[in-house]
């Protein structure tokens, strides 16, 4: 039995939700609402000590991180494969995950405007030092004190913009000969650009996600959501939900 611990909006748990669709592997999925801290909680904190989505269950076993679940489940469950056959492809498959992940920071500068900043700024002093109190991880407690305090500037944005811009780019030239990031199929590489590709069209930076500024990029675009698993991941607009999710996601890539 999979079990899939996620939040709509976060970029590590649409990954793993595509990742579940693409094999085609029933699971049950539990949105952890993190506005109101349930992924610090002391029973969300029993499966997953770093306290961040997702955590994927499988036969009560729990396992973090998207790249290690997505890498997990493909070997768990081969059919269809989602890695290249060779091991130097796969060393590639992996190094494109962790090019993409390393980008996590500028998206962040966007994603937590929209609901913590707002909500953050009204917390006094005490309220913001009990919640963050709660928080595991040293960086993610100071990030937090960051959002609520000092909101990101325009400089600020303007600087992780081009920064994801530039993985447009990148991404434009791994393209060119198939395709796809890797190989000549989808792979795990292209399945973790996906929530990123999703944020820079959506708002960060539109007007990059076409054919006159990356072609190769617009046409794999078109291709990753016309794929069935797409629509049934639930890979909607950020601002955006289906019903039950959350109100204030904090973004994470685990």
């Amino acid at each position: 039995m999979i079990v899939l611990h996620h939040a709509w909006r976060s970029s590590a748990s649409r990954r793993v939700r595509l990742m579940l669709e693409e094999k085609g592997l029933p699971y049950e999925g539990r949105v952890v609402d993190m506005a109101a801290m349930e992924h610090h909680a002391p029973g969300y904190l029993r499966i997953n000590p770093n306290g961040v989505v997702p955590t994927l269950l499988h036969d009560g076993r729990p396992l973090h991180e998207s790249g290690t679940i997505c890498e997990y489940l493909d070997e768990t469950f081969p059919d269809p494969p989602l890695r290249p056959g060779d091991a130097y492809r796969r060393a590639l498959m992996r190094n494109w995950i962790r090019h993409i992940d390393e980008r996590i920071g500028h998206l962040i500068v966007f994603n937590w405007r929209h609901r913590l900043q707002a909500a953050a700024a009204a917390w006094s002093d005490a309220e913001l030092a009990e919640k963050v109190s709660r928080i595991p991880s040293a960086e993610r407690q100071e990030a937090w004190r960051r959002v609520a305090r000092r909101p990101f500037t325009e400089e600020e944005r303007a600087e992780a913009r081009a920064k994801l811009i530039a993985l447009l780019g990148r991404m434009e030239e791994a393209l060119g000969p198939s395709g796809w990031l890797v190989g000549d199929r989808l792979s795990i590489a292209d399945i973790a650009a996906v929530p990123f590709v999703k944020r820079i069209e959506e708002e960060i930076a539109p007007d990059q996600v076409t054919r006159a500024a990356h072609p190769g990029v617009a046409a794999w675009w078109a291709r990753i959501q016309a794929r069935p698993a797409f629509a049934r991941a639930g890979i909607g607009p950020f601002e955006d939900r289906p019903a039950g999710g959350d109100v204030a996601e904090m973004e994470t890539l685990h």
